[in-house]
């Protein structure tokens, strides 16, 4: 099954990401790529392939893919994020995140989980995903 693999990666990561994409390209390029902004044009090159590219992160690129999310047009993503990094984006870079484990997508933030996230015998398959389930006055 082709999945929906969203790829995202701050400036201080984005090498990083390249090196990881270009070692699984063989995995990558059998699902449809999406990235923000340099990350994408980054991983066209690396890749050889076209990506969906969204506008840059801080540009609203972290939003488009949250928006993605939410509309069930992301089933994995790997983004690679500076911990040691202030960002002017962070609001969006969290709210990214939280959409994602919201969302039950999973989700890699270094190269590591993304190494593990990619040979499961899982990627690939679409799996349901359910949102948590907000609770409120009316519904508790």
């Amino acid at each position: 099954m082709k999945l929906n693999v969203a790829l995202v990666a701050h400036d201080q990561k984005k090498q990083d990401l390249a090196e990881w994409a270009k070692y699984n390209k063989e995995s990558l390029i059998q699902h449809h790529l999406i990235a923000t902004g340099t990350t994408g044009s980054t991983l066209e090159t690396v890749l050889d392939v076209p990506i969906e590219r969204l506008h840059s992160g801080p540009l609203g690129g972290d939003q488009e893919i949250g928006a993605k999310i939410v509309n069930d047009l992301i089933d994995v993503l790997i983004f690679f994020w500076d911990p040691m990094d202030a960002h002017p984006h962070e609001p969006d870079v969290r709210a990214l995140l939280r959409l994602a484990v919201l969302y039950n997508i999973p989700t890699a933030s270094n190269r590591k989980t993304a190494d593990m996230l990619i040979s499961s015998s899982l990627f690939g398959e679409h799996i349901k995903r359910e949102a948590h389930t907000v609770v409120t006055a009316s519904n508790a």
